[in-house]
C-alpha cells in the first residue's frame, strides 16, 4: 500500500484533506470563488472535494483538477457524477507543476499541497502562472506555532512561523485579502479522522492484504501526531490577490 493509497482510504471519512470543518470551507469559498461564471483550477485536487463543493457553490462555474494518483481522481469522477456537477469538471493525470492549460482561472487553489511544488513560494509561482486578471489563490500551508524539536522538522519540514509565513508571500507579490487559521478543535479532529478512519478500515478488512499495513501506518501517524508535532503545528489558509504596483 503506497502513501497515496493510504491517504485515499485515511481521508474517506474527512474529503477536505487538510484540518478544516465544513464551516470553514465554505467561508474560504465564499471569499475566493467568482460571482458570476468563472473557471476554477485545483493543484493537487486529490479526490477533488474543493472543486466538488465550489461547482455545488457556483451554478455558473467550471473547474479544473490536477493530480498524480488515478485513483483518486476516479473518486472525484463518482463523486461529481453523484452531485451532477461532472459536466463541468474536467480532471487531468498529471504533474501539477508542469500542467499547461489553454485559458486562464479566475480561483487557483493549492490547499495542503504546496509541498508538491518544492514549498510555499514555488507554488505561488506555479499559481500565479494559471491566473487571469483579476483572479485569486487560495492556498494552505503548515507553520511552526511555537519552536519545532528536531524531529518535527525532520517530519513536516522547514516551516516558518504564521507572522513569517504572512511576510513571505507579502514579499513575493501577494496581498492576503482573507484567511483562516484552524483552530484545535479543527487539527485535533482532522488527526482523529485520518488515524480513525485508515485504522478502523483496517479492522472491518483483516483478510485484505494491506490490512496490517494500514493498521500500522495509523498508529505510527497517530503516534507522531500526539508526540511529536500536536504541541507545534498549525495550519492557515489565505486568499491572495497579486499586489498591484
Amino acid at each position: 500500500m503506497d502513501r497515496a493509497e493510504i491517504s485515499r482510504r485515511a481521508h474517506a471519512d474527512h474529503p477536505i484533506a487538510a484540518p478544516l470543518d465544513d464551516d470553514a470551507v465554505r467561508g474560504l469559498l465564499e471569499r475566493a470563488l467568482p460571482h458570476d461564471g468563472g473557471r476554477v483550477l485545483d493543484l493537487g485536487c486529490g479526490g477533488g472535494e474543493w472543486l466538488l463543493r465550489a461547482l455545488t457553490a457556483r451554478p455558473g462555474l467550471r473547474a479544473e483538477g490536477v493530480d498524480l494518483f488515478e485513483r483518486a481522481l476516479a473518486d472525484a469522477r463518482r463523486a461529481a457524477r453523484r452531485r451532477g456537477v461532472e459536466d463541468r469538471l474536467v480532471l487531468h493525470r498529471e504533474d501539477a507543476g508542469r500542467f499547461t492549460a489553454p485559458h486562464a482561472f479566475d480561483l487557483v487553489l493549492c490547499v495542503g499541497a504546496t509541498h508538491a511544488f518544492g514549498g510555499l513560494l514555488p507554488a505561488l509561482a506555479a499559481a500565479r502562472g494559471h491566473l487571469a486578471p483579476g483572479g485569486r489563490v487560495l492556498i494552505g500551508e503548515g507553520y511552526w506555532d511555537r519552536a519545532p524539536s528536531a524531529e518535527a522538522v525532520a517530519l513536516l519540514g522547514d516551516l516558518d512561523d504564521l507572522p513569517t509565513t504572512l511576510d513571505r508571500a507579502g514579499a513575493d507579490g501577494w496581498t492576503p485579502v482573507h484567511g483562516h487559521v484552524s483552530t484545535r478543535r479543527e487539527l485535533d479532529d482532522y488527526e482523529w479522522a485520518w488515524t480513525g478512519t485508515l485504522a478502523s478500515w483496517a479492522l472491518d478488512h483483516p483478510g485484505h492484504p494491506d490490512s496490517a499495513e494500514a493498521l500500522a501506518a495509523a498508529t505510527a501517524h497517530r503516534d507522531e501526531w500526539l508526540r511529536v508535532y500536536r504541541d507545534v503545528f498549525g495550519f492557515l489558509c489565505l486568499v491572495l490577490r497579486p499586489t498591484a504596483h
